[in-house]
């Protein structure tokens, strides 16, 4: 499954120092995700996830796969992208292909580093992001529009559009979403906003209640940790009084932003691979994900909570124990769920 994020956000906001740092986190060997191609500004980045370490610690295991976030580094929007200013409509169509957007504003002074607009303001940022966001999807509707078979719908859009608001506020149902899902509209997309500061700025805590609801983060500081060696890493964010960086925080928004949970297959005890999955889908649906053929060929899983598995030490003991369930292909699969899936010839 391609879980894809584009960072967006305004020149000189600090998209490519926060692209390379997640590029030290990028996933060494990309051949075990065919979704990958991996280009200038592509990164493959591993969801932190200490359950799967748990599992290949406790079974044994030599081998794992993490789930992964693929990020696409979006070059700078400016006022006026909607209309093709700065090779708007190129970066616009990018933006239109991933699914969900990361925008990074930015909160840092650095004199050395002009702002766009002249001086630092994050609610002037997110406002012209937004509004070109708008704008261009604005354009699609119109256009689509003169095609017939979703006139009420599209109608609805363009009237939230035309207010300055987000498609995202037309209220929706699941079925007029997917009548205009073609459309990759950019604000029907799930956003993520993180306010990019200076280093010392985010030790401090602050409240903006002026912009949407962020997520604090440092660029450089950063960039600055990953450099460093792990032992070294993990005492100055201790020293920063942080659990983890706010790099691994932002991968775990990012994947939690497109309403994802994450199941388990451990293969023939060889192989621990986390598996993301939108929430709700069936055990059928995650087999499918695993192998096309599991789907097709499907008679039953297995499943067990991954916490039950480490507890009693493997599959032979949890059935011992009575603890591994038979799920038939409407099970509901649920987060932290390790399955094995059974299937006929």
């Amino acid at each position: 499954m391609s879980l894809s994020v584009g960072i967006v956000g305004l020149p000189n906001s600090g998209k490519s120092t926060l692209f390379n740092a997640l590029l030290r986190r990028q996933v060494a060997d990309v051949a075990e995700y065919p979704f990958t191609t991996v280009e200038p500004n592509t990164g493959v980045v591993e969801v932190p996830d200490k359950r799967l370490d748990k599992l290949v610690e406790v079974l044994k295991i030599p081998k794992k796969v993490p789930a992964v976030v693929k990020f696409i580094d979006i070059a700078g929007l400016i006022k006026g992208a909607h209309e093709g200013e700065g090779l708007g409509n190129r970066f616009l169509e990018q933006i239109r292909q991933v699914d969900a957007i990361l925008h990074l504003v930015r909160g840092f002074t650095g004199n050395n580093i002009p702002h766009v607009s002249g001086e630092v303001d994050p609610v002037h940022d997110v406002n012209t992001v937004n509004l070109e966001l708008t704008l261009a999807d604005f354009e699609v509707v119109t256009k689509a529009l003169e095609k017939p078979g979703r006139l009420e719908v599209l109608d609805k859009i363009k009237t939230i559009l035309g207010q300055g608001k987000p498609a995202s506020e037309a209220g929706l149902s699941g079925k007029e979403t997917e009548l205009v899902k073609d459309l990759n509209l950019l604000t029907l997309k799930p956003m993520l906003y993180a306010l990019n500061l200076d280093e010392a700025a985010v030790k401090e805590t602050k409240e903006f209640p002026d912009l949407p609801p962020v997520m604090i983060i440092s660029a450089k500081l950063e960039a600055e940790i990953n450099e460093l060696e792990i032992e070294d890493r993990l005492k100055y964010l201790e020293e920063l009084g942080l659990s983890q960086s706010l790099l691994d925080r932002l991968i775990e928004q990012c994947y939690q932003l497109l309403n994802l949970i994450t199941f388990y297959t451990v293969k023939g005890g060889k192989q621990a691979q986390a598996w993301p999955l939108v929430k709700g889908k069936t055990a059928l649906e995650a087999a499918e994900m695993v192998h096309t053929d599991f789907s097709k060929n499907f008679i039953k899983a297995e499943a067990i909570n991954w916490q039950d598995l480490v507890n009693l030490g493997g599959w032979k003991q949890a059935r011992e124990k009575g603890k591994v369930r038979l799920e038939g292909r409407d099970y509901v699969t649920r987060e932290g769920d390790v399955v094995e899936f059974k299937i006929g010839s």
